[in-house]
Formats: structure tokens, C-alpha cells, sequence
């Protein structure tokens, strides 16, 4: 029984110790990615648009709006493709208002009050 004995032994020895040192718990800080998913604030989404719709004005000028569904924002577009101001409102019923715009009607109405920097108030059609 001299040295290989000793040797296997110890070699069994070190993998035992080894292996008492492992904990196969779960090692998640702060505790399982369940819970932590579970007291994760809930997401609002996104409004999605309700209707997209053309209006003329009185000075024979068009305007594209894009009402959302939040009943709260509105973009207004001088062309279709035109880049957006959003206009948004604090309460429903209030004008849509921002930087120098003011939108005052239902969502989707087909008549609307519209005020543009440069341009004052004109009523406009859908």
C-alpha cells in the first residue's frame, strides 16, 4: 500500500473537499428574477393613433392631425408628411396646446378651432 495509495487518497480527498464547498442554490442577488419582475412598476404603453385626418382652414390652408387614443395628444402636421408638433392637454375637453399651437375640439371632430404661430385662430374642416 505505500505512495499510489496515498496519492489516489489524497487526490479523493481534495475532490470530496471541493465538492462539499459547492451550494447549488439559487445565487441571484436580491432574490429570484420572478420577484424582482413581480415589483417591477407596471409599463404604460404608448398611445396608438385613434384617426389621422386632413383639414382645410379658412385661409384655404391644409393641416394634417393625428389624434391619439389617450384622448390627451394630438400631432399636427402642415403636410402629410410633414414633421409633427405634438400638442398635448392636461385634462380632456381643455385646448391642445404647445409652444405658440392651440387645438380646440373633440378628437376626430370634423370641425376644430386651430391656432398657428403667425396664423391666430381659423376655423378648419375635415
Amino acid at each position: 500500500m505505500g505512495p499510489m495509495f496515498d496519492k489516489r487518497f489524497l487526490a479523493l480527498w481534495i475532490a470530496a473537499a471541493a465538492l462539499a464547498g459547492c451550494n447549488n442554490s439559487d445565487h441571484t442577488i436580491g432574490g429570484s428574477n420572478e420577484d424582482q419582475a413581480n415589483k417591477a412598476a407596471p409599463v404604460a404603453l404608448p398611445p396608438m393613433i385613434l384617426a389621422s385626418m386632413s383639414y382645410r382652414c379658412k385661409d384655404n390652408s391644409t393641416v394634417f392631425i393625428d389624434w391619439f387614443n389617450d384622448s390627451k395628444t394630438a400631432n399636427v402636421k402642415p403636410t402629410r408628411d410633414g414633421t409633427p408638433t405634438t400638442l398635448t392637454v392636461a385634462e380632456p375637453g381643455q385646448p391642445y396646446t404647445f409652444d405658440g399651437y392651440s387645438l380646440s375640439g373633440p378628437a376626430a371632430a370634423h370641425a376644430i378651432k386651430l391656432t398657428r404661430p403667425g396664423k391666430g385662430e381659423q376655423d378648419c374642416h375635415a
